[in-house]
């Protein structure tokens, strides 16, 4: 199992973030780092240290793009247009799969993720 791990400036904040917005269950939690699971048995790491602003630092493989984004967004959770990819209500077309980019209250970039999952050759 791979663990994403993302750091903020907040964890109080991202405690909330992460939980209350996003919904995702809260697994551990020390006074320096906070674990939730992601889906699937992944889970997210998040611990205190300088954000990576404005990189994609993980992505959720979701299987309706569409409904998690308008799921997302009556959370409160802020979507980005984007022009390359080109995004129409925040989801771009990429070869076969969409996808969909939002942050973190640190500016950490998640992606959204629906289509055909790579396999391992």
């Amino acid at each position: 199992m791979l663990v994403t791990t993302v750091a903020v400036t907040d964890l109080e904040r991202a405690k909330r973030f992460f939980g209350e917005q996003l919904g995702l269950p809260l697994l551990d939690e020390t006074p320096f780092a906070l674990r939730f699971g992601g889906g699937n048995g992944t889970q997210v790491s998040v611990r205190r240290g300088q954000p990576n602003v404005g990189q994609t630092v993980g992505h959720f493989e979701v299987a309706d793009i569409e409904a998690t984004v308008r799921d997302l967004l009556s959370r409160d959770v802020p979507f980005d247009e984007y022009e390359t990819p080109k995004t129409t209500n925040f989801i771009a077309q990429i070869g076969p799969a969409r996808g969909a980019w939002f942050k973190d209250p640190d500016g950490n970039v998640f992606g959204l993720r629906e289509g055909p999952i790579p396999a391992a050759t």
